[in-house]
């Protein structure tokens, strides 16, 4: 009788092989979620932190290379590609969440996608088309989001991106051409790499390497799909073996499930960023905005501000004291409130040392209490709400104070697409700045309409017309 660990690899194996067709609304969101980290892409490359981490694996750009990265004039193979290709879109923490009992960005795994896509093109003529990187997407976005509704890594202080392995290494086999005794390979193999620690995404050290962690994994995991074409073994018990398997070694002794079947639940309740912060504030900047007006005409006069929020933000962003870099920052909820309060916008460049300089953010940090709203927490995990509500109220030294203003579900929550869809272009168009000419970025902005063109475009053509003109 197969053990129930070994029963969830072999329906990841059979979910990622399967041709059942996936739904129009799937297949619309994953286009959304294209162009989305697309955008994140061209807005992370911009960063000179992004490139320092990107420029050690290239001397320069050269053909005999097969992967181009968007954004880039640079061509890698495809384990440096995939790794820059994630990187740069999960640089400013901009790019698509799923939040459950672990909590992670899909879209994370596009490295492994858009590498892997453009390898097997070039090696063996053979077209892969828009339409066949949507369907990648959805099954990528499906493994990592299931194994993350009821498998808490973050319990156990481990960090998420341990799924983005797993996703991208059973994904990428399939783009390679391997069968299921390839994809049982890289993908027992992915768990038995273990997990990394979440240490560099807490206070007191919060730091770059959780905007290149799940870059880290996005590149393992293509190497494990490259050395289980060659017929690299399957390690089948590394979810049911007692003592030395993932489970024991790792989570003690809580068994990885997946709580639903496989199909394109995920995508199609996926959540996108309207702002560059972690995803557990977004309601909260909503809430700041709308109550900038009122706030900034008092502000020499609050007492004190309110922030009323889910567990799991109080766990992550929740941070008092001084914060270090800009990796810091974008995960501190007061830090990021204070922003939009102050400024009435919150973009990449507000975590930068020059705005954080500013001697009104830190006084009103220091006036701001961080409460649980139990009934927020229970609506978080709540499958059918999936909301991520927040809550602000100003108080002023005159016993006065704003209405208590409540965001249940952000502009990226699946509840309120048709506004996102009207955010999207808007940010892609600024995205496209400083990297492309005029004409180019017609071409870009021109196909992100044409969305019948897109499903039929190469890879190779796609990912040519995102190369800078500059």
């Amino acid at each position: 009788m197969e053990k129930e660990g070994e029963q969830v690899l072999h329906e990841i194996c059979s979910y990622v092989l399967s041709n059942k067709e996936l739904s129009q609304d799937a297949l619309d969101n994953a286009y959304l979620c294209f162009w989305d980290s697309l955008a994140c892409l061209f807005l992370g490359v911009k960063s000179e932190e992004c490139r320092l981490r990107l420029t050690p694996l290239f001397d320069e750009p050269s053909e005999k290379f097969s992967c181009l990265i968007p954004g880039t004039t640079l061509r890698a193979h495809p384990l440096d590609a995939a790794f820059a290709i994630s990187c740069a879109l999960r640089w400013l923490d901009y790019n698509d969440a799923w939040l459950a009992q672990e909590w992670g960005h899909p879209s994370d795994n596009l490295g492994a996608i858009l590498a892997c896509a453009q390898y097997r093109e070039k090696r063996e003529k053979e077209k892969i088309s828009g339409l066949r990187i949507l369907e990648w997407m959805i099954k990528a976005h499906e493994i990592q989001g299931v194994l993350s509704l009821k498998n808490s890594l973050n319990r156990f202080g481990l960090d998420h991106v341990v799924f983005v392995r797993v996703a991208s290494a059973a994904v990428a086999s399939a783009i390679l051409g391997g069968g299921e005794q390839e994809i049982m390979s890289a993908l027992s193999n992915s768990f038995v790499d273990g997990a990394p620690l979440r240490i560099y995404r807490h206070a007191p050290v919060t730091g770059w390497r959780k905007s290149w962690a799940a870059a880290d994994a996005v590149r393992r995991a293509v190497w494990l799909a490259f050395i289980a074409l060659r017929g690299e073994m399957a390690y089948p018990n590394v979810l049911s073996q007692p003592q030395w398997g993932f489970p024991d070694a790792f989570l003690r002794g809580t068994q990885v499930v997946l709580d639903r079947p496989l199909s394109d639940y995920v995508m199609k309740n996926v959540l996108f960023k309207a702002y560059p912060a972690e995803y557990h504030s977004q309601s909260a900047i909503e809430a700041a905005l709308a109550l900038r007006d009122e706030v900034l005409a008092k502000l020499e006069k609050i007492q004190r501000i309110e922030i009323h929020t889910q567990l799991p933000a109080i766990r992550i962003i929740h941070k008092q004291g001084p914060l270090s870099n800009p990796a810091d920052r974008d995960h501190c909820l007061e830090y990021i409130v204070a922003i939009a309060l102050l400024f009435g916008q919150v973009t990449q460049g507000s975590y930068e040392n020059d705005v954080a300089a500013d001697p009104r953010i830190d006084n009103l940090r220091r006036k701001m209490v961080t409460i649980e709203d139990k009934t927020y927490t229970s609506a978080y995990y709540d499958p059918e709400k999936m909301a991520v509500p927040n809550a602000i109220q100003v108080f002023f030294e005159d016993g006065s104070s704003t209405d208590k203003k409540e965001v249940i579900f952000p502009l990226g929550h699946p509840r309120r697409r048709t506004e996102f869809r009207n955010v999207l272009p808007k940010k892609i168009e600024y995205s496209l700045d400083e990297l492309f000419s005029a004409d180019k970025k017609k071409q870009i902005l021109e196909l992100f309409s044409e969305k019948e063109k897109f499903l039929t475009q190469s890879v190779t053509q796609l990912c040519s017309l995102f190369v800078p003109n500059l």
